[in-house]
């Protein structure tokens, strides 16, 4: 419960952010009919925005539903899960630790973390609390991430025990390649200096001071507002992101160990208090700090520079001129202008959070669905617009972008499918049986069923694949929970006939990288 002095605190703060300010921008007129009719074109449930402009605040909404087929409408008190925009919230839970004298940024994680173990035993040594947040510890992209996805029973220590048997892509802190399972290290080194698992620190330091109240860092609290938003998809096609939308299972989220990386809630109104708060650099509207302008600087600085890359010739003038990540923030230009922001994404939902700190204005936009053109359409459309830059239809340009991808996609998925050498397997059915164990990911169990391969994958509870021959002692999967990406999986054989590994590969040209199958290797369980 709160005390006395922080719901005070909290009220004022409320109060700040809803007066009417003397000069203050605005955004674009008829922007809200805008917003609704992105959504609609682009077939999402519901979504919300949030605007902060120089300290104020001048749109927090809701958009649309909050499930599909269901009147309950969003508002600016919907929360929606946010993805990886929740590790800047992780790193500003850090923040208040080092401003307190109790971590710092380059102190060792091995000195603050017993039992923390990389592959290499120099990068143990070696490796700081920065460098768990500024992804170049030359793990390879997403490595790691089908521990948790789409859900799991590991324990958040286990996950990090475990890390200890991902072999690297690259050498320590050489290139950039984004993951998650390191935002958990950050989560359990929070729980080893406080003394508090990092949903309860996160909830009681940063989010009670902060004043969002709605917010929440655990499965618990979500699923007990019953204004929240239901995740949606397209799942079901050859290609993920294909078909109607449909509702997905709220169940089929992130394994709870992994919330530091981004299972957290949010509303709009909760969105523009954050957004505030980063534009002050810490300092919370009603007085006081949520953290130090030290820290706020340390989390805005560029550490790891990023590849850049052109989404296409249509999206020429969205490409950057630099590109780097911070602490839990993508640091970049927009047409010469420094921005600070992060994207998210899990099953059924997406957000992006966008900083102008030049022109102290902030936005957030949240979605309960998957489609790019109303979060990257919009993110430009209010770019050009707070740097007075002529306008463009952004989200109509992302969507022939998202448009042209999966079509790129399928017919790779098609001609695929179309080829197999109409050879084999090697093997009756039975012989592909037996335990198979990849050090980091465990063990799963392949078994014959009514003339079928089938695969249980013990540490996901109830996630299943049936096995489809495709050619030599190769099987494509057919996983009984939609949101995963079909898998191809072989069986290599030794001299004797016995299956001596198993190796994995997504279907899918485009498939997010969080599926790392190919960073799989199973061999016989002893």
């Amino acid at each position: 419960m709160l005390s006395t002095r922080r719901r005070a605190a909290g009220l004022l703060f409320c109060l700040a952010a809803t007066m009417p300010g003397a000069a203050l921008s605005k955004p674009p007129r008829n922007f809200e009919a805008r917003v609704e009719s992105i959504r609609q074109a682009a077939g999402t449930p519901g979504m919300a925005v949030a605007i902060v402009e120089d300290g104020r605040v001048t749109l927090a909404k809701g958009f649309g539903s909050r499930k599909l087929g269901a009147p309950e409408p969003v508002d600016a008190d919907t929360i929606f899960l946010i993805g990886s925009t929740a590790k800047a919230m992780t790193t500003a839970a850090l923040a208040t630790l080092v401003d307190a004298g109790k971590l710092d940024w380059d102190d060792k994680v091995i000195d603050r973390l017993p039992g923390f173990q990389m592959y290499d035993p120099w990068v143990t040594r070696e490796m700081t609390v920065r460098d768990l947040l500024v992804h170049r510890s030359g793990l390879g992209l997403g490595a790691g991430d089908l521990l948790y996805i789409p859900r799991g029973d590991l324990s958040r220590a286990e996950i990090v025990r475990r890390l200890r048997f991902i072999k690297p892509a690259t050498s320590f802190r050489s290139a950039y390649a984004y993951d998650n399972i390191l935002y958990i290290v950050a989560g359990q080194l929070i729980e080893a200096v406080s003394g508090e698992i990092w949903e309860d620190y996160v909830r009681e330091h940063l989010f009670a001071p902060a004043g969002m109240s709605a917010s929440t860092t655990d499965e618990a609290h979500r699923l007990a507002n019953p204004n929240r938003a239901f995740p949606h998809g397209r799942v079901g096609g050859q290609v993920r992101g294909t078909g109607p939308v449909r509702l997905l299972d709220e169940r089929d989220q992130l394994a709870a160990a992994s919330a530091p990386a981004g299972l957290v809630a949010v509303s709009a109104n909760d969105m523009a208090r954050w957004l505030q708060i980063q534009l002050a650099q810490g300092a919370l509207p009603a007085g006081g700090r949520l953290f130090s302008e030290a820290s706020s600087k340390a989390m805005w600085t560029p550490v790891t520079p990023e590849p850049i890359s052109s989404y296409s010739p249509a999206l020429a003038a969205a490409t950057p001129s630099f590109k780097a990540y911070g602490l839990g923030w993508d640091v970049s230009d927009y047409r010469g202008t420094r921005i600070v922001w992060h994207s998210g994404g899990l099953f059924g939902f997406t957000s992006i959070v966008v900083l102008i700190p030049d022109k102290k204005v902030g936005f957030a936009i949240e979605l309960n669905g998957e489609d790019i053109e109303p979060r990257f359409g919009l993110m430009y459309e209010l770019l050009d617009h707070y740097l007075g830059l002529p306008k463009q239809d952004w989200p109509a340009k992302f969507g022939a972008f998202r448009r042209d991808r999966i079509a790129a996609a399928e017919a790779v998925v098609r001609q695929q499918a179309a080829a197999p050498a109409g050879v084999g397997p090697s093997l009756p059915l039975e012989r592909y049986t037996g335990s198979y164990s990849d050090p980091w990911y465990g063990t799963i169990a392949a078994r014959e069923t009514n003339g079928h391969l089938e695969v249980d994958f013990p540490h996901m509870p109830g996630l299943k694949a049936t096995l489809d021959h495709y050619q030599y002692d190769t099987f494509r999967t057919r996983f009984n929970d939609p949101s995963m990406e079909a898998a191809y999986m072989t069986f290599a054989l030794g001299a004797e006939g016995k299956v001596e590994r198993i190796t994995m590969k997504p279907v899918s040209p485009i498939a997010d990288f969080s599926f790392d199958y190919q960073d799989l290797l199973f061999t016989p369980a002893q």
